[in-house]
Parts: C-alpha cells; sequence; structure tokens
C-alpha cells in the first residue's frame, strides 16, 4: 500500500506480491521488498514491474526473508528465518538447516550472488545496518518458548565477513510468559536505533524502544495498540516517524525530536 501524507489518501502500489514483509531502499533509490511467501527478494521498478532477485544459496532455495537494510556498497542484508506457513504452490523445496543473515552483493561480471553472514543466529528477524556500515545490527528471536529474544551488534569487518556479536539487550520472561522482542527497527541521523517490540501478553507492554549504539535504552513509549511491527522516518525531513502494526495499522508521530 501507499499512503500520501499530504492528502491521506491509500491507495494500492503493488498488488499480488505473494506476502511482502520488510521493505527498504538502496543507496541509489532502488526499492526492494522481502517477498516472504515466494521465498526470495524482489526490485519494484520505476516501469511499474517487480524483478525477482538470485534466490539460490549454494544451489538451494533460501527461507523466508523477513527484513533487509541496504549499505552504501549497494549490498542487500536480509534476514532469512523459516516461516511456518506453507508458500505458493506445490512445496518442492524444503528450508535449509540453518536460520541466517544473508546477503545480496555483485559479483564481477555484474550478477548478484547471496552469501551466507551469519553462523550462530537462531530466528533472526529485524535486520540494520548502521549509517557508517560498520555495525550490523540484528534482532534474534529464538523459536523456543525458553528461548531469548536478543538485540545483537555485529561488527562488520574490512574484508565485508562479520566479526563476534555483542548482545546489547536482552528481552526476558516474566509470570505471564516471554516478553515479544524487536519485530522491526530503523536508525536515526546520530545513529541510535528505534525499534517496535512488546505485547500485551507479558512484559512493559507494547512499546517503541530508542537504544544508543551501546544498547543503553534512552526512549520508550507506549503505542496505542498491540504488537508495533515495522517502523520508518518519512515526511519533509524525515523527522515523522511511522509505525505499523500486527493489526494492520498505520500511525504516525510527528516532531519526534529525531530526525531519520
Amino acid at each position: 500500500m501507499r499512503y500520501d501524507p499530504e492528502s491521506g489518501s491509500v491507495t494500492a502500489f503493488r498488488k499480488y506480491l505473494a506476502g511482502i514483509k520488510g521493505l527498504g531502499f538502496d543507496a541509489e533509490g532502488n526499492f526492494y521488498g522481502c517477498q516472504s511467501s515466494s521465498r526470495r527478494l524482489v526490485r519494484f521498478n520505476l516501469d511499474g514491474s517487480t524483478s525477482p532477485m538470485e534466490h539460490k544459496l549454494d544451489g538451494k532455495f533460501h527461507n523466508h526473508p523477513y527484513d533487509l537494510s541496504a549499505d552504501t556498497q549497494g549490498r542487500i542484508w536480509f534476514s532469512d528465518p523459516i516461516d511456518p506457513a506453507p508458500t505458493r504452490g506445490p512445496q518442492l523445496h524444503g528450508p535449509l538447516a540453518h536460520q541466517s543473515v544473508l546477503r545480496l552483493g555483485k559479483r564481477s561480471d555484474g550478477a548478484w550472488q547471496i552469501r551466507r553472514m551469519t553462523r550462530d543466529t537462531h530466528s533472526p528477524g529485524a535486520v540494520l545496518i548502521s549509517p557508517n556500515g560498520r555495525t550490523l545490527y540484528v534482532a534474534d528471536n529464538s523459536d523456543d518458548a525458553q528461548g531469548k529474544q536478543e538485540l545483537r551488534a555485529y561488527p562488520v569487518q574490512p574484508d565485508g565477513s562479520l566479526g563476534a556479536y555483542t548482545v546489547l539487550h536482552t528481552f526476558g520472561a516474566d509470570h505471564r510468559g516471554v516478553h515479544r522482542g524487536i519485530a522491526g527497527m530503523c536508525v536515526d541521523s546520530e545513529g541510535n536505533i528505534v525499534a517496535c517490540a512488546g505485547w500485551e501478553k507479558s512484559g512493559p507492554g507494547p512499546l517503541i524502544y530508542v537504544f544508543a549504539p551501546s544498547g543503553r535504552i534512552m526512549e520508550t513509549h507506549p503505542t496505542p495498540v498491540d504488537q508495533p511491527l515495522m517502523c520508518a522516518f518519512g515526511d519533509a525531513g524525515l523527522r515523522t516517524l511511522y509505525v505499523t502494526t500486527q493489526g494492520g495499522h498505520l500511525y504516525r508521530v510527528r516532531n519526534t525530536e529525531r530526525q531519520g
């Protein structure tokens, strides 16, 4: 869907997209989406067409992409968890034996190639490259009911690989159950992480968190409905925060005192 902030109108941007989840632009303005149900990323072209991206890792279909983040080199980092819901059509290709962060990049001949970047994630969700490109933030949400919901920071090495991660924040549990971890996040101009997390089932409730790059919680803001999902800065000057929810809402927060 496409929302026009001037008129308030909502129109269909693309139809029949088979479970689009995370969306993002690269440094050149190309627009990409995680087409989870078709197990691939796609690029939305200016002429109205949609181009599928490379979808095989070492000759096998990757899993169900959830979120993406492009760096200044044009590489697209994306999380690739397993979605228990069946994909469209015949189930001919089973899932990979791992749930990892993958990266799309171009080879010397211009063809796209997928590379596995993490080997220690359980069920990666939201991903985010820092403005300087030196850190990859990953929300790793374990499938296990007793597992951990973590915000991790991986250093991006000079050769493009990832170093050992640091846990910036762990979401716990209480007598009502496991707390809901981060579903989506974006970054402000100072490098702070704005994240959607929490729910009414347990913990402090549905919140927008603001984390410093060190992991310190700088702010929390309750959301008016349950399960905030994705967030992004928009409008003139990128000072408005837009938030979507699991229930299909779109919220806008003007004058956040932060800038995208």
